[in-house]
């Protein structure tokens, strides 16, 4: 891609979902977001009422009279967007690459975010951390973030959810809202459902931050067409195989394995409590913004 068309393919995109931001979602993301958090503002003398959880212990123990703790709204909010740039993101068969929907469905957070005065900042991974970058406010840095979503290579190609997370946790230290972008392919995620305490990373980053995870997802990744003999690529891995699309037990093998993989990515985010919503690239994703923003 040449200079001239990432600059036109940037500018298309933040035309739209600037637009979108601040005429759609500016009023959902600031009553649903905005706020979320809170910071520590003063100690003050315990009065009848209070709640007895606030109690500052230490202070009560040195002033041998009852103290609390005071806290205040945190007005100005951070927003992570974790983003997957996996091989399995250049895949798409209706309208649009999945890379596409990620990226338009970024910059709408992203632009939501910056009409609000909060800080963005982006973490790109496969089965490493790719990219970080820093939250900051503003037009350029979103612009920047918009750039880096169309044009940026990672190293590798397979996927690594858990791993992202831990990150995540790590370099965030202050509680944030969080967006996990991605089509989760990823089996080690979904076999994290059976087990008891499911996925830790994902338990611990959502008990920290006001984590959120949307999937993009196409039409083929979920039913396979009767087009015949097929030769097929893992986006991933590189693996190559031939498959007759014309046999039925071929075709309804291959639409279970994504049935049961999505029951249990739904079994994951309920035993963690994540809110979560899937978009198809071919459907219009404002409506299901604004379903998880409600």
């Amino acid at each position: 891609m040449t200079s001239e068309e990432l600059l036109q393919k940037v500018r298309k995109i933040e035309i739209k979902t600037r637009g979108l931001s601040k005429n759609i979602f500016a009023g959902e993301y600031h009553s649903q977001f905005k706020g979320r958090g809170m910071s520590f503002s003063e100690v003050r003398e315990y009065q009848p009422g209070d709640d007895v959880r606030s109690i500052d212990w230490n202070v009560t123990a040195r002033l041998n009279r009852p103290y609390i703790k005071v806290f205040e709204e945190e007005r100005e909010l951070t927003v992570m967007l974790l983003v997957d740039v996996s091989g399995s993101r250049n895949f798409g068969t209706i309208s649009q690459m999945k890379r596409d929907m990620l990226a338009e469905v970024a910059a709408t957070l992203a632009f939501s975010t910056i009409e609000n005065n909060d800080k963005v900042g982006v973490i790109f991974f496969t089965d490493k951390i790719e990219k970080f970058i820093p939250p900051k406010k503003g037009k350029t840095h979103v612009l920047h973030i918009i750039r880096e979503l169309i044009s940026f290579e990672p190293e590798s190609k397979k996927t690594d959810i858990q791993l992202a997370l831990q990150y995540f946790t790590n370099a965030q230290k202050r509680r944030c809202t969080a967006f996990v972008i991605s089509d989760f392919q990823d089996n080690a995620l979904c076999a994290t459902a059976a087990t008891k305490a499911g996925c830790k990373p994902l338990l611990i980053a959502g008990n920290k931050h006001d984590l959120n995870v949307i999937q993009i997802y196409d039409r083929r990744d979920a039913e396979m067409p009767n087009v015949g003999l097929l030769k097929l690529k893992d986006a991933e891995t590189g693996e190559r195989i031939w498959v007759d699309t014309a046999e039925s037990r071929v075709r309804a093998a291959y639409a279970e394995n994504w049935q049961h993989n999505q029951q249990a990515l739904d079994m994951l985010f309920k035993k963690t409590g994540t809110n979560s919503i899937s978009i198809r690239t071919d459907e219009d994703y404002v409506k299901k913004l604004l379903r998880l923003f409600r």
